[in-house]
């Protein structure tokens, strides 16, 4: 047995507000590509602010990689996290919003904006370092928030529908960049935490699914097991014709 520790816990993670409460026990290995489903309102995003430290536990820990961070600031935690707004600054250039991954203040070496140029080019955007978001398409925008949080070389990397305003075809193109990204971690494995609301995301990248359900984890299972035949019973109400139609089981 590995005595390598999850690359997430969390440990009776939870916190009230105004009548609604969020609990969650969660272990994710090393390595591991896990998507979060469930309704509108369950605390998907929830649960990835509370791993990033935007919202403060009332009770109970999270450790990344054995590391206890419960009560670390965001910017000091090992993780990036991609929004669906990609969080990009509008007078920045391609190249200096990237940057911001590794140099804050922009002071960089030249290995340092090497490294920026090589980021763009892994994400498709050869050539584009110098445009402003304004400039780039939306999905050109996600690629740029993506190199960033890639170029930061965190072990934990956590995805809050970064793609969901995307078309089919490009939504796909993205999270295979993503995947091919991912496998160039060969050192320290990275894992991903994402949040979506497309089952045939998961059903093509993770490696397991977890359904929240009114700020609890309702069930947790390999995908197959989660999208197929045997689904349990409260995931297929959720699924619902998706399941009827693309049932991989």
């Amino acid at each position: 047995m590995s005595d390598t520790p999850p690359a997430l816990l969390l440990d009776g993670a939870g916190f009230a507000r105004a009548g609604w409460s969020v609990s969650i026990d969660l272990s994710v290995a090393a390595g591991e590509w896990l998507a979060l489903i469930g309704p509108s309102g369950a605390g998907k995003s929830t649960l990835l602010d509370m791993v990033a430290g935007f919202l403060p536990l009332d009770r109970g820990r999270i450790l990344v990689s054995g590391e206890d961070v419960t009560r670390t600031l965001p910017a000091a935690r090992p993780l990036s996290i991609v929004f669906q707004d990609n969080n990009l600054f509008p007078d920045l250039t391609a190249a200096q919003n990237v940057a911001l991954g590794i140099a804050p203040n922009r002071r960089m070496t030249r290995e340092e904006r090497q490294a920026v140029t090589e980021g763009l080019e892994a994400v498709g955007l050869a050539g584009k370092g110098e445009r402003r978001p304004h400039e780039l398409s939306g999905g050109e925008r996600q690629r740029v928030a993506l190199a960033r949080a890639f170029l930061r070389r965190r072990p934990l990397l956590c995805l809050d529908e970064p793609f969901a305003s995307l078309g089919p075809a490009l939504r796909l193109e993205m999270l295979e960049t993503l995947d091919r990204l991912r496998r160039s971690f060969t050192q320290t494995p990275l894992t991903i935490l994402m949040v979506t609301h497309h089952p045939e995301d998961a059903r093509a990248f993770a490696d397991r699914i977890a359904f929240l359900d009114e700020g609890r984890i309702g069930e947790i299972g390999p995908v197959e097991r989660m999208l197929g035949a045997d689904a349990p019973e409260e995931v297929a109400r959720y699924l619902g014709a998706w399941r009827t139609g693309r049932n991989i089981g």
